[in-house]
C-alpha cells in the first residue's frame, strides 16, 4: 500500500479491541461456570479431606477476609470500570483514565498492605479470634495486593466487553490455585498457611498475565486528546465510587458475618470456634454451587431485562423475571434435593467422615444459599427501575437481623445457632426485595411465590422435600398453577431452538463413495 497523498509517515491504524457479543458472552460464562466449578469443587474436597477442621476454617476466615479487604483497600474504585471506561474511550481519554486510577489503587493498596502487616497481631484476632496467627496474616497482606491487581484487570476487561480474555484468566486462575494448592499439601505442609500461600501466587500469576496483555494491547486504546482536569474526572467517579463502595461492603458484609460472629460470639476457645468454621465450611461446598449458578444467571439477564425496561415494555420484564425464578428455583430446588439424598455419601466417603457438624447444617446451608442466589435474580427490577438503594437496604436489614440472632442462638446452640441465623436473616432479605419490587409494579406470580417457598421443605429432611419436588413436577406436567400454557411453550421453543443448535455443532458422517476401497 502507499502513503497517502503528503503523508508519507502515516502511521498504521491501530489495532481496535475485541469485544463479544452478548450470545457469545453467555456460552462462554456457561461454559467457563461449569469447567471452574468442577475443579473448584475438587479442589475444596481435597481441602476437606487433608485439613484439620481448624484448619479449614482457618483458610474460610483467610479467604472470608481477603474477599471483604480488597475492595475496601482501595474503595472499590475499578467497580466503577463497567460506567466510565467507555464514557472516557469515546472522549479519547481512555489512557489518562486508566493510568489515573491505577495510582489511585497502588497509592491506596500500599499503605493497606503496611498496616495489615505491622498491626498483624491486632488483624490475627479479629480474623482469627487469637493473636496468635500473625504470620498468617503477613501472608495475608502480600496475597492482598495480588488479589487488588487481578480485580482492577477483571473488572477493566469485563468493562471492554472482553469475555474471553476474563474467561481464560480466570480458568488460568483457578487451574493454578488447585495445581499449586495440591502440590503444597501432598509436599509440604497441610496447613491454612500453605492454601492461601497457594491462592496469593496464583492470583499473581494471574495479574501478570493480565499485565502483559494489557501491554501489548496499549496500542489498541484511543490516543488521548485534550486535557483531562483532574477535577473534572474524580468529580464525576468519586459519586459514583462511593456507591459502589457502600454496596458491595454490604454485600460482602452480609456474606460473612455469620462466620465471624461465630469466631467472636461463640464462647469457646479460638481453636473450637475455627474448628466450627472449618464444618461450616463443608456444609457450604457444594450449596455455593447454587449462589454460582444463580449469580451467573443474574448477570446474563440484567442487559436484556434493562433492554426491554427502557423501551417500555415494562409488563415484558415482570413476565421473563416470573419465569427465570420459577425455572431458576425449580431446578436449584431439584439439585438440593439430590445434595441431601447423597449427603451420607459425599460426606462419610468424599469428606472422610470428619465434618459430622457439616452434615447436621446441610439442609439449612442448601436452604439460604438457593434463597441468596434468588436475591440477585429478584433484585434486577430494582435495578431496572434503578432503585438500586432498595436492594442495600434490604441487605442492611437482613445484616442487622443475623447479627441479633447470632448474639441470641449462636451461645446456645452453636454452629446450628449461627446457620439458622443466617437462614432467617436472607428469607427476610428476600422478602423485602419480593416486597419492594411490588411497591414498584412488579406482580410475582403464583407459582414464582410456590417456587419461592419450597426450599423451606429441605429442612426437614430429603424425603419430604423429594415428596414437594415430585409434587411440583406432577402440577408442572398436569396443570398450569406454577406453569401457564404460554410459559411452557416458550420453554418448548427454546428448548427446540438450543436442540438444534446442539445437533448442528456435531460433526456429521460422510456417506462413503460407492466404487472406493
Amino acid at each position: 500500500m502507499t502513503a497517502a497523498p503528503g503523508k508519507p509517515n502515516a502511521p498504521r491504524a491501530a489495532p481496535t479491541l475485541r469485544t463479544d457479543t452478548l450470545a457469545d458472552s453467555v456460552i462462554i460464562l456457561l461454559a467457563l461456570t461449569v469447567l471452574q466449578r468442577l475443579i473448584g469443587f475438587g479442589r475444596a474436597v481435597l481441602f476437606c479431606r487433608w485439613l484439620d477442621p481448624d484448619q479449614l476454617g482457618q483458610w474460610d476466615m483467610a479467604f472470608s477476609f481477603l474477599m471483604l479487604a480488597a475492595p475496601l483497600s482501595v474503595f472499590s474504585l475499578s467497580g466503577s470500570f463497567g460506567r466510565y471506561v467507555e464514557h472516557f474511550r469515546t472522549r479519547q481519554q481512555l489512557r489518562t483514565f486508566l493510568r489515573r486510577t491505577a495510582v489511585f489503587c497502588a497509592f491506596l493498596a500500599v499503605p493497606a498492605v503496611l498496616l495489615i502487616y505491622t498491626a498483624r497481631q491486632w488483624f490475627s484476632q479479629l480474623i482469627f479470634g487469637t493473636p496468635e496467627q500473625s504470620e498468617l496474616v503477613a501472608v495475608l497482606a502480600v496475597s492482598l495486593l495480588a488479589v487488588v491487581a487481578t480485580n482492577y484487570f477483571i473488572d477493566l476487561f469485563n468493562a471492554l466487553r472482553n469475555v474471553r480474555l476474563i474467561a481464560a484468566l480466570q480458568l488460568f486462575n483457578t487451574v493454578a490455585f488447585a495445581v499449586l494448592a495440591v502440590g503444597l499439601l501432598l509436599f509440604w505442609r497441610c496447613t491454612a498457611a500453605t492454601v492461601v500461600i497457594a491462592y496469593g501466587g496464583a492470583t499473581m500469576l494471574c495479574a501478570l498475565g493480565a499485565l502483559v496483555w494489557l501491554r501489548r494491547s496499549w496500542r489498541a486504546f484511543p490516543e488521548n486528546e485534550g486535557h483531562l482536569p483532574q477535577r473534572e474526572l474524580w468529580s464525576k467517579v468519586l459519586p459514583f465510587v462511593a456507591w459502589v463502595l457502600a454496596t458491595s461492603t454490604l454485600a460482602n458484609l452480609f456474606a460473612v458475618v455469620d462466620r465471624y460472629m461465630i469466631i467472636h460470639f461463640s464462647a469457646v476457645p479460638a481453636a473450637e470456634a475455627l474448628a466450627r468454621v472449618g464444618d461450616y465450611h463443608s456444609s457450604r461446598v457444594v450449596p455455593l454451587l447454587f449462589v454460582s449458578v444463580a449469580m451467573m444467571l443474574s448477570t446474563t439477564a440484567t442487559p436484556h431485562l434493562s433492554h426491554e425496561w427502557e423501551t417500555g415494555q415494562r409488563e415484558r420484564v415482570a413476565q421473563r423475571l416470573n419465569l427465570i425464578v420459577k425455572l431458576l428455583g425449580l431446578i436449584l430446588f431439584a439439585a438440593a434435593v439430590a445434595v441431601l439424598l447423597a449427603a451420607p455419601l459425599l460426606f462419610g466417603v468424599a469428606l472422610k467422615g470428619k465434618f459430622a457438624g457439616g452434615l447436621a447444617v446441610l439442609p439449612w446451608t442448601l436452604t439460604y444459599c438457593i434463597w441468596f442466589g434468588m436475591q440477585a435474580v429478584c433484585q434486577n427490577y430494582l435495578w431496572c427501575a434503578e432503585k438500586a438503594r432498595l436492594a442495600s437496604l434490604a441487605l442492611l436489614i437482613g445484616l442487622i437481623a443475623n447479627v441479633g440472632l447470632n448474639l441470641l442462638l449462636l451461645p446456645r446452640l452453636g454452629l446450628l445457632g449461627a446457620v439458622l441465623a443466617t437462614t432467617v436473616a436472607n428469607l427476610l432479605a428476600l422478602v423485602l426485595i419480593c416486597g419492594f419490587n411490588h411497591l414498584l409494579g412488579f406482580r410475582l406470580s403464583f407459582g414464582a411465590g410456590v417456587v419461592l417457598a419450597m426450599p423451606i421443605t429441605i429442612c426437614f429432611g430429603p424425603w419430604l422435600a423429594l415428596a414437594v419436588l415430585l409434587a411440583a413436577v406432577l402440577q408442572v406436567v398436569t396443570s398450569e398453577r406454577l406453569f401457564s400454557q404460554a410459559e411452557k411453550r416458550q420453554i418448548a421453543d427454546r428448548y427446540r431452538v438450543y436442540a438444534e443448535r446442539f445437533r448442528g455443532l456435531l460433526p456429521t458422517r460422510k456417506p462413503a463413495e460407492r466404487g472406493s476401497g
